[in-house]
């Protein structure tokens, strides 16, 4: 039986980076990603448009000290369809399918992120023209950073109100515990972009949320929306 998402969201003091695709109360399509942060360096980000999506971008750059697994492209549009990830492996998947090649095949050339002792899972999504999706998960097989399992989870265009929920972390902790079940079945609010992206910041622990994006597609239109802690 699916939750609300904002009761997943508020129950959770750190799920970490998070996607959640499907289709929202009002019957749109909807994507949206979401980043946390505990130390200075990952909450000093934002996020800002680029010509086919997002990236995230220091916002003190004086307080920049390893951009390695913080800066990135976490949405671009490809011709399959929207990418969204928790990573570099954004330009992975983009740059795979510009050459023939797919998501799937674009992750199996990558693995979790090197960030021992918590080996955060590296989280992807496609969200296709016709409002189905696919996500994965690449985590550390014994949390010991020594095997990879590459998890991916096919869904159709969602029924109204309905769709997942993928995050990094399971709970907080020192290492932080990897989500490593099936994507949460979540009810997804309606509204806006603006109003999506507003409900899903609120319902995020106020200490370490960083910055959300919402995309929305209704009757045919895109409506996009970004809220920067760090504004």
């Amino acid at each position: 039986m699916s939750m609300e998402l904002t009761a997943v969201l508020s129950g959770n003091r750190y799920p970490g980076r998070g996607l959640v695709l499907g289709c929202s109360a009002d019957g749109d399509v909807i994507a949206a990603y979401f980043i946390m942060g505990r130390s200075t360096n990952s909450r000093n980000r934002i996020f800002s448009r680029t010509a086919d999506g997002i990236r995230t971008e220091a916002h003190d750059p004086a307080l920049l000290a390893d951009p390695s697994l913080i800066i990135y492209h976490p949405v671009r549009d490809t011709k399959d369809g929207l990418v969204l990830t928790n990573g570099d492996q954004t330009d992975t998947i983009a740059d795979a399918i510009a050459n023939g090649g797919s998501f799937e095949s674009a992750l199996f050339t990558r693995t979790f992120e090197p960030d021992a002792p918590n080996f955060t899972p590296r989280i992807s999504a496609i969200l296709a023209a016709d409002g189905s999706y696919k996500l994965a998960s690449l985590r550390s097989v014994n949390g010991d950073g020594s095997k990879t399992c590459r998890a991916f989870w096919e869904y159709p265009a969602a029924e109204k109100g309905c769709g997942h929920f993928l995050h990094t972390y399971a709970a907080d902790g020192n290492p932080l515990p990897s989500f490593s079940v099936d994507p949460e079945e979540v009810t997804l609010p309606g509204g806006s972009a603006a109003e999506i992206c507003q409900t899903i910041y609120d319902a995020l622990d106020a200490e370490n949320r960083i910055s959300v994006y919402v995309y929305r597609l209704h009757d045919g239109a895109v409506d996009t929306a970004i809220i920067n802690k760090n504004a």
